[in-house]
């Protein structure tokens, strides 16, 4: 299977109409200037000339800002400077990050002319009253003709849906999940809600009227919402916002970030978690008292199954005085595991 690499091309709030309470793309994509012809070549050419594996899969995503809410014309100069690599073989397909009240007939006609293979959509809840008190623009209606469209087109659908909005409950982010899967998405990105500098949600922070929720809070549900996709195939390719010099740690002077579930590692974070209730389920089911238990994963698993800062393993000495022992198999699909007893109280 060829490894894929995405080469980031950010189109910061350009093409989006709205400000939504949440958002200040300056700070989130780390870019404040308008994109030209020149950066995106520069950009692909950086990339292509640092990736060591020539035989990768290559796609270039505009992320950032509502791509096809972009005037039309320079949507299609930005399309065709990416399809040139395409026509070279230097690059294999185009991603784009849109709004779902974005996109139409011909919209969708534009990409598939430049071999555009993935159009994800900025749903974020779907709870009509929390889309309007976020200020989207947008129903949730909205997102299922989108997707219906991107999906008959042929194209692969992805979803973007966030945790922790104004007003919003754990039952309304479980239920935004159903939601979604039921539109058959191939992809989707699940962001906690943090507060950023900038935005309406500053100041309804500041002046007591938003509580973001907590980092424990947080890992929880977004753990029922990976085990939910999981469960139906669906892979969550990202899992909180990407650190970066803006979005970081709160105490960071330098951060953009006023306060929210931010954790360096919180995608690692949710998947430990669902390593530890998959092991600590497994236990439970036998009939012996475990004094040390071996899990054999695939070698990238391994850090998750032992948590971050080996919480996993602390976890169950102190809950259940089970000793955690990990064995790395290449054989094992990532995401599988074999537990074996390997110490009972009775030896």
């Amino acid at each position: 299977m060829k490894k894929e690499y995405v080469i980031p091309i950010f189109v910061p709030h350009l093409g989006c109409p709205n400000d939504c309470t949440f958002c200040n793309q300056k700070s989130i994509s780390g870019k404040q200037k308008m994109i030209t012809v020149q950066d995106i070549k520069n950009t692909i050419n950086y990339f292509l000339e640092n990736i060591k594996d020539k035989n990768a899969y290559k796609e270039v995503a505009f992320f950032g800002g509502s791509f096809t809410g972009i005037e039309y014309d320079t949507q299609e100069k930005f399309l065709k400077t990416v399809y040139k690599y395409i026509k070279e073989k230097k690059i294999d397909s185009i991603r784009v990050s849109t709004r779902p009240d974005y996109i139409d007939k011909k919209i969708l006609k534009l990409l598939k002319k430049y071999k555009v293979r993935t159009i994800e959509l900025g749903v974020q809840s779907a709870n009509d009253y929390i889309l309007k008190k976020i200020g989207r623009g947008h129903t949730f209606e909205d997102v299922k003709k989108a997707s219906k469209m991107i999906r008959w087109n042929g194209f692969k659908l992805g979803h973007q849906m966030m945790v922790g909005l104004p007003d919003s409950t754990k039952i309304d982010d479980i239920n935004t999940a159903k939601q979604l899967i039921k539109l058959k998405p191939k992809i989707v990105r699940i962001y906690p809600v943090l507060v950023i500098k900038g935005t309406q949600l500053e100041k309804d922070y500041l002046n007591g009227e938003y509580e973001p929720i907590t980092l424990v809070q947080a890992v929880e549900t977004c753990k029922e919402l990976v085990a939910l996709f999981n469960k139906k195939k669906i892979e969550v390719i990202r899992i909180g916002l990407q650190t970066t010099d803006e979005i970081s740690d709160p105490e960071n002077s330098a951060s953009e970030v006023v306060a929210g579930p931010y954790h360096p590692a919180f995608r690692q974070l949710v998947e430990s978690e669902l390593w530890y209730d998959s092991i600590v389920s497994q236990i439970k089911e036998l009939s012996v008292k475990v004094k040390e238990v071996q899990v054999t994963v695939n070698p990238i698993d391994v850090s998750n199954v032992i948590g971050h800062k080996k919480e996993n393993a602390i976890k169950l000495k102190e809950m259940y005085d089970v000793d955690l022992v990990v064995e790395q198999d290449e054989e094992i699909k990532q995401g599988k595991s074999k537990i074996e007893v390997t110490k009972t109280y009775n030896d």
